[in-house]
C-alpha cells in the first residue's frame, strides 16, 4: 500500500492571484489525487524586473487570503523568506528536505512555458525532484505538447490535465485596475477590496 504523499506546488508572483490560478490548482488537485497544493509566493523572480512587482508581503497576503477557504491549499513563504534571487530548483530541494521521504512532488505549470523549463537553472536535477503536471485549456492537443517536450528533455516525467479556459492574467488585471475597468468575478472579493483599499496598480 502507497501512503507517500503527494503534494503539489503552484508558483508564482500572484501579482494579483486571480481565479484562473485557484481553478488550475483545484482541477490539479482532483484530476491527480494531490493532498494539498501549495501556492508559492515568488520573491525575486530570476526572470523579472524586481521594480514592476508589488511587495511580496502584499501579494502574500492576497493569495492568503484567495485561498483560505480551501483546506487543500496552503500559502508558502519560502522563496519570499529567502534571500537572493528566486530559482524553482532553490525552492524544491528545500520542500524535498522538508517533507517525507517518500512524498511526491507536482509542479504545476502552464503548457505556453513548457519548453522554457529547459532554460531553468539545474533543470536535470529539477526533472529528478518533481513530476511536472502541464495545464492546457481544452482544445490544446496535450499529447503533441508532451511529445515536443519529451523530445528535448526525455528525463522528464509529465502529468497532463485539461482546465476551463478561463482567458484572464494578472497583467490584464492590473491594466482594468488602473483604467477603471470592471474585475468583478475574475477574482476574489477580497483580493479585489485589498487592491482598491492598498491602492495598488493605479
Amino acid at each position: 500500500m502507497n501512503n507517500s504523499a503527494r503534494i503539489g506546488i503552484l508558483g508564482g508572483t500572484f501579482d494579483p492571484i486571480h481565479i484562473g490560478h485557484l481553478v488550475c490548482a483545484e482541477e490539479a488537485r482532483c484530476q491527480l489525487d494531490l493532498d494539498k497544493v501549495i501556492f508559492m509566493v515568488a520573491g525575486k523572480p530570476a526572470f523579472k524586473d524586481e521594480a514592476d512587482i508589488t511587495s511580496a508581503e502584499d501579494r502574500y497576503w492576497m493569495t492568503c487570503t484567495a485561498t483560505a477557504d480551501n483546506p487543500y491549499f496552503e500559502v508558502s513563504r519560502l522563496e519570499i523568506d529567502r534571500k537572493g534571487t528566486t530559482y524553482t530548483i532553490d525552492t524544491l530541494r528545500e520542500l524535498k528536505r522538508g517533507s517525507a521521504s517518500n512524498a511526491e512532488l507536482f509542479f504545476i505549470t502552464g503548457s505556453d512555458t513548457l519548453l522554457e523549463i529547459l532554460s531553468w537553472k539545474d533543470v536535470a536535477e529539477i526533472a529528478d525532484l518533481a513530476t511536472f503536471i502541464v495545464a492546457a485549456r481544452p482544445g490544446y492537443d496535450l499529447e503533441e505538447i508532451r511529445a515536443l517536450h519529451e523530445k528535448e528533455a526525455a528525463n522528464f516525467r509529465f502529468e497532463t490535465i485539461e482546465v476551463p479556459a478561463l482567458d484572464v492574467s494578472s497583467s490584464d488585471l492590473r491594466r482594468r485596475f488602473r483604467e477603471g475597468m470592471p474585475v468583478r468575478y475574475l477574482l476574489t472579493e477580497e483580493v479585489e477590496h485589498f487592491v482598491c483599499e492598498r491602492g495598488l496598480y493605479c
